[in-house]
């Protein structure tokens, strides 16, 4: 039940930024210092795996990398309209 709770919650709109700059970066995911440097913070990041629009992993380098989820994939905002 809390489970289809989290999915179902709307992304904050620093949030929808951070599943954009993530989802940019691909399989890979996006490192806690490219983060950061882009103006998040800990806390927010810490939110974003929290409520299961990411998942963080620490890497053997001694950093930690963020990939988007399926629901942060769903929660993502919709491209408006057609390409031109």
């Amino acid at each position: 039940m809390i489970e289809d709770v989290r999915r179902r919650r709307r992304p904050k709109p620093h949030e929808r930024r951070a599943l954009t700059l993530v989802a940019g970066c691909g399989g890979a995911g996006a490192t806690e210092a490219v983060m950061v440097a882009h103006g998040f913070t800990v806390e927010q990041l810490s939110e974003l795996v929290r409520v299961g629009f990411a998942i963080s992993t620490s890497e053997c380098t001694g950093g930690t990398k963020f990939r988007i989820t399926e629901a942060g994939e769903q929660a993502m905002p919709r491209p408006r309209g057609g390409a031109r």
